[in-house]
């Protein structure tokens, strides 16, 4: 992803789709190659509630269940990386929360790219 980009950009934001992630490290990594120094990464995601409950017009919506991750558990996957800091935990009713993260250090020497 970041190879493709033809220089860093300010913002990275994965929405309803993290928890799906296998390999949520690689993942994050490559966010953080893409995004500059001070750069944010948005996490948008379900809460960890049972699938029957977070209904739309009478119908469950969302993920399975066993695959929610509670917002504690999202940011420790990112936080793994250890080149993000949270800055923010955002409720977004009535059934997902975002979180917000800032890339902080740098582990490139192409970070002006």
């Amino acid at each position: 992803m970041s190879q493709l980009l033809p220089e860093r950009v300010d913002v990275v934001l994965v929405a309803n789709t993290f928890h799906g992630i296998d390999d949520k490290r690689a993942f994050v990594e490559e966010a953080a190659e893409s995004l500059r120094l001070g750069g944010r990464f948005v996490v948008v995601n379900w809460y960890d509630r049972p699938c029957e409950t977070t209904t739309v017009a009478g119908e469950p919506r969302g993920p399975p269940t066993d695959l929610r991750l509670s917002p504690d558990d999202a940011a420790a996957a990112v936080l793994e990386c250890e080149t993000f800091s949270l800055k923010e935990r955002i409720e977004l009713p009535p059934y997902h929360y975002g979180l917000l993260f800032e890339r902080t250090t740098s582990d490139s020497p192409d970070d002006d790219r």
